[in-house]
């Protein structure tokens, strides 16, 4: 499913697209390093040729910094994957791939966003909360590597 390019420059110099085959090595390097069962580099690619799925790069200068992968099926958005490289977290670059990927899937025909998130990951959970979305439930023993549940979180989006 491609879109328009999400062409969004912050005053840090950070700048938002559209991922392509070559941002997945340091795709694949921010994976390793913010999840302990990380996707592999067969699964980021089968990701990017998805035919529902929009995937969004961060960049600094030509360095890929954060991505996110997000997929519309129906009038239902999922975050399917979301990081944010270690050196760089902290400054808003994980909320403005979040909001720039829902305000995409909306003009697509979004109206309700759900995504997973570990129950043990305090701060990923409160910047989905500050970004609207409410937990709805729980998935026990969804997680391994360390084994943990996930809070399922949805938003309304129109």
């Amino acid at each position: 499913m491609r879109t328009e390019p999400l062409e969004q420059a912050m005053s840090a110099g950070v700048v938002f697209g559209p991922m392509n085959e070559r941002d997945i090595p340091e795709v694949f390097e921010i994976e390793r390093a913010s999840f302990t069962a990380p996707w592999s580099e067969a699964m980021l690619l089968a990701e990017l040729d998805n035919p529902v799925c929009i995937s969004t790069v961060a960049r600094l200068d030509v360095k890929t910094i954060g991505y996110i992968f997000a997929r519309l099926i129906i009038d239902e958005g999922h975050i399917m994957d979301v990081a944010v490289h270690p050196e760089f977290r902290g400054r808003g670059i994980g909320p403005e791939l979040i909001k720039g990927s829902i305000g995409q899937l909306v003009t697509m025909g979004c109206r309700t966003m759900f995504l997973e998130v570990r129950s043990s990951n305090m701060t990923a959970r409160k910047m989905y909360t500050e970004l609207g979305f409410e937990v709805i439930g729980r998935r026990n023993g969804y997680y391994r590597m360390p084994d943990d549940d996930a809070v399922v979180m949805t938003k309304r989006c129109g």
